[in-house]
C-alpha cells in the first residue's frame, strides 16, 4: 500500500511520521543474500502520497532490494530518553524506473538527488509510532490488511 493510504486511513500517524522522517536520518533494514539483515542510514522522501529513497546504483541496499524487496524502517531518536518519539514501518520497496515518479521523489527531496541515483518506493504494510508520556510508552499500530 502507498503512503497516501496511511495519510487517508490514519493521519495522525502520517503527519507523525512525516515528522520524524524528515528530522533525522533514518535507518533501513534490508536482507543480505544469505537472509541476514543488514541496516543503512537513509534520507527519506515523502510527498504526493508517496515514501520513496534515492541510493547510490551499487549500494548494498540497492541490491538487497532488488533481490528482496522486503525492508523495515525507523526513524532516528533525538536521545536516550526517546524524546520526540519514533516511527516505524515495514512493507515491500519496489524498484522505480519511471521518470515522472521519478520526478515527483525530486520534487518532494529535501535535497537535490544525483541523476545517477536509484530510487525505491517503499509500500507500507505496517505503521507505528511510540511516544513517551511521563517516561512511559505510548504505542499507535496501522496494518495495510486492516483496511481490506
Amino acid at each position: 500500500m502507498s503512503w497516501k493510504l496511511l495519510e487517508e486511513t490514519m493521519p495522525e500517524l502520517a503527519a507523525f511520521g512525516k515528522h520524524r522522517f524528515g528530522t533525522r536520518v533514518a535507518y533501513l533494514a534490508t536482507l543480505c543474500k544469505d537472509s541476514a539483515p543488514r541496516v543503512h542510514p537513509v534520507t527519506p522522501i515523502i510527498g504526493e502520497g508517496h515514501l520513496f529513497v534515492f541510493m547510490e546504483p551499487n549500494s548494498p541496499k540497492g541490491f538487497d532490494l532488488r533481490r528482496d524487496g522486503r525492508y523495515a524502517i525507523h526513524s532516528g531518536v533525538e536521545d536516550t530518553e526517546g524524546t520526540g518519539g519514533e516511527f516505524a514501518i515495514s512493507g515491500l520497496a519496489t524498484f522505480i524506473e519511471d521518470q515522472e515518479t521519478r520526478a515527483v521523489a525530486i520534487r518532494s527531496a529535501s535535497y537535490r538527488p544525483a541523476d545517477r541515483y536509484i530510487l525505491f518506493e517503499l509500500g507500507i504494510e505496517k505503521a507505528s509510532s511510540t511516544l513517551y508520556v511521563n517516561g512511559q510508552p505510548v504505542r499507535e499500530h496501522w496494518t495495510s490488511n486492516a483496511i481490506s
